[in-house]
């Protein structure tokens, strides 16, 4: 019987194994995913990458010919001229069949150069969706960073809440033993309380860092399961320093790999064929036409010379007509419709080229913002080490005095706030350099990892 109870113990999970089983640990990259895969945003610029495809696919068409086919019905009443000009009574009907085809042969090359600026259209509108998943990765990391932080925060006020709370049974034993007054335990109580608080302020910090970042993940419900993986770093500044690179340098990597540089050129390229598009206007345009007909003609009084209508079958046999023929169509005069449409065309170049600048500008001024940001929450990071290492000391020193009975709880209250300030202001400080090196990395083509 022992070694069947022991058999199942090693075989089925214990309640609070499935519990740890069924929380689910997010890691950064698994969150990114998952943003891109159901943000809201994203899927309505996926719905305009398709509007292009269909436009290029339009474009595509324009090559194939035209087939219409009609059908008409005619009635007609009173005097009409017969093939001999003379004016007789004629009451009838007629039913028309025909069919057209008509097919660019020549347009002054504007089908292929429209294909060609429909395909970068396309192409920019898939850069301008990479450019939108890489600003959503950037949101993720923030939050992400934001829920590490706050729990951050939260053990440190844990770890107050319990310093506190070992004074507090120290401070008992000395009151007992007549060394520090009565109201110096009333004084360390109540800073347990408010230690208490600042826990539990500290906890539901953390609880809205993860619902904000649920909320960006568009998840529809966020379960109390809900929770983030803890990446280990031991040493920030070594872990992320490589990061740090001359802003010259990711902005030479930048202008190659950016989603919003591509798109940009893209639609500088797209408009430039819009411009031969225009030019194509100028000339000639040939097209390939064919055509068939036929009909059926009834009289109600017969014909003039007496004889009776044919049937349906003969008459329309016998009235099939068939052409075919090329149309060349030149331009001579339009008002001037057409230059104009090529003038537009030359601006909208000089608009984009302008555009392309001053794009390429902005990516160097937020790089060069970020480099400098970067640094200087580096140097902001080392201060906060050698802060918290003195404010450590201090508080060590303080609550070694307090102990021997040898000050009030007032200073070891001040001593041990300014060591929690001095954590919080580390914990600040890490987590906003850990931020700046991944914009870095961003901006030199590194994917977002921790």
């Amino acid at each position: 019987m022992k070694k069947i109870i022991l058999l199942l113990s090693l075989v089925l999970p214990l309640p609070g194994m499935l519990a740890i089983a069924q929380t689910k640990q997010w890691t950064l990259e698994e969150c990114i995913q998952y943003a891109i895969e159901n943000n809201i945003e994203l899927k309505q610029q996926e719905q305009e990458q398709k509007l292009r495809e269909i436009e290029m696919s339009t474009s595509k068409n324009s090559w194939l010919p035209n087939l219409n086919a009609s059908i008409g019905q005619d009635f007609s009443f009173g005097r009409a001229a017969n093939e001999m000009g003379v004016l007789e009574s004629r009451n009838g009907s007629n039913t028309s069949f025909g069919a057209q085809i008509s097919m660019p042969i020549f347009d002054g090359l504007k089908i292929p150069n429209d294909i060609a600026a429909r395909k970068l259209d396309l192409k920019a509108a898939i850069a301008s969706l990479e450019k939108a998943k890489e600003s959503l990765a950037i949101n993720i990391a923030s939050y992400y960073l934001q829920v590490l932080f706050n729990k951050e925060i939260m053990q440190i006020a844990k770890l107050q809440m319990e310093l506190t709370g070992e004074q507090v049974a120290r401070t008992e034993a000395l009151v007992n033993a007549g060394k520090v007054p009565l109201s110096q335990l009333y004084d360390i109580r109540a800073q347990l309380a408010n230690d208490e608080v600042s826990f539990v302020e500290a906890r539901n910090n953390v609880e809205l860092a993860l619902l904000d970042l649920a909320q960006s993940l568009e998840l529809e419900r966020k379960g109390t399961d809900f929770d983030i993986q803890t990446p280990q770093i031991d040493d920030a500044i070594g872990q992320y320093m490589g990061s740090i690179i001359p802003p010259e340098n990711i902005y030479n990597s930048a202008v190659i790999v950016k989603p919003q540089i591509k798109e940009q050129e893209y639609l500088l390229q797209s408009q430039r064929k819009m411009l031969k598009v225009a030019q194509a206007d100028f000339y000639p345009r040939l097209n390939f036409n064919a055509s068939y007909g036929s009909g059926y003609y009834y009289f109600y009084t017969g014909l003039p010379d007496g004889t009776k209508n044919d049937g349906f079958s003969k008459q329309f046999k016998d009235n099939q007509r068939q052409v075919i023929g090329l149309s060349l169509t030149i331009p001579i005069f339009n008002r001037f419709q057409i230059r104009n449409n090529v003038r537009a065309a030359r601006v909208n170049i000089v608009n984009r080229e302008l555009m392309m600048e001053n794009t390429k500008k902005i990516l160097y001024k937020e790089i060069q913002q970020a480099y400098y940001n970067a640094t200087a929450s580096q140097e902001k990071y080392l201060a906060s080490d050698k802060s918290v290492v003195a404010s450590r000391e201090a508080f060590k020193y303080a609550e070694e005095r307090y102990a021997a009975g040898k000050s009030n709880v007032f200073e070891y209250n001040e001593s041990k706030t300014k060591y929690s300030q001095s954590l919080s202001e580390q914990a600040q400080a890490k987590y906003e350099f850990i931020f700046r090196t991944k914009i870095l990395d961003f901006y030199n083509g590194i994917p977002i990892t921790l």
